[in-house]
């Protein structure tokens, strides 16, 4: 069965048999090795040390939006800079340099150099005291995306696309994208990171009745998606968005 098909029906909002099987199989499918060549995830796999990937992944995923090819050059270009390891890139403060403070123009749209100086120092921050961002975030409460937005200074009452991203990448144990390296996190605490094709697919499908971006809409698909997946319902992210992009 297909999505079209599925519409064409109008079939009612709730999470049947059929459509348990439809998002499985787009799971699987979407849900490969091969997702990581054209998605900015493909720079922490760069890395093996655990600090590198933490500090590379959080960079990415905040430069994450916009065009895709214009996302990959300047993430590219940010990691020629930190060079052959970001965590040894943070510690030695040459980011002072790099980006300035008082800069206030842009480095990648309307992220200034003085907001990277920003993110490199709460990092830097973070690897003087603790070693890791992991750690470090259990200094503050509540669910993974909760403690991020309060680490980063941000409103935990929007759907924080980027921030849910990062988190489904450091805490999923999804080994073909994801990486699991946070043990203290659990991915059945992860919201979905909720994008245009996310939100489109999950609407057309009746797993939320709004195309809103909102934490709330998000928290919604989530639990639409964990009547699916019960131990990982962001595993539902790859079905809802690969389909989304192969179906624009």
């Amino acid at each position: 069965m297909n999505l079209c098909v599925m519409i064409n029906n109008k079939m009612p909002r709730l999470i049947n048999q059929s459509l348990k099987e439809l998002l499985t199989e787009w799971a699987v499918q979407y849900h490969c090795a091969d997702f990581i060549q054209n998605d900015p995830v493909q720079f922490p796999h760069r890395y093996v040390l655990k600090q590198d990937i933490e500090i590379s992944g959080l960079l990415t995923a905040l430069m994450s939006f916009g065009n895709r090819k214009q996302i990959l050059n300047k993430v590219g270009a940010l990691h020629k800079m930190m060079g052959e390891s970001p965590y040894k890139y943070v510690r030695s403060c040459q980011w002072k340099i790099d980006f300035p403070c008082s800069e206030k123009s842009s480095f990648y749209r309307m992220l200034s150099y003085a907001d990277f100086y920003n993110y490199f120092g709460k990092l830097y921050d973070v690897y003087v005291s603790y070693d890791s961002l992991e750690d470090a975030l259990h200094q503050y409460a509540g669910l993974p995306m909760e403690r991020l937005c309060r680490f980063l200074d941000v409103s935990a009452k929007s759907p924080q696309k980027k921030l849910n991203m990062f988190l489904r990448w450091m805490i999923r144990r999804g080994p073909e994208v994801d990486f699991g390296l946070w043990k203290s996190f659990d991915s059945r605490e992860l919201i979905i990171p909720l994008d245009t094709h996310v939100c489109r697919v999950a609407y057309q499908l009746g797993l939320t009745d709004s195309e809103t971006f909102s934490l709330k809409n998000a928290r919604r698909i989530t639990a639409a998606l964990a009547e699916v997946f019960p131990e990982d319902p962001c595993l539902g992210d790859f079905a809802l968005f690969g389909y989304g992009v192969s179906h624009r």
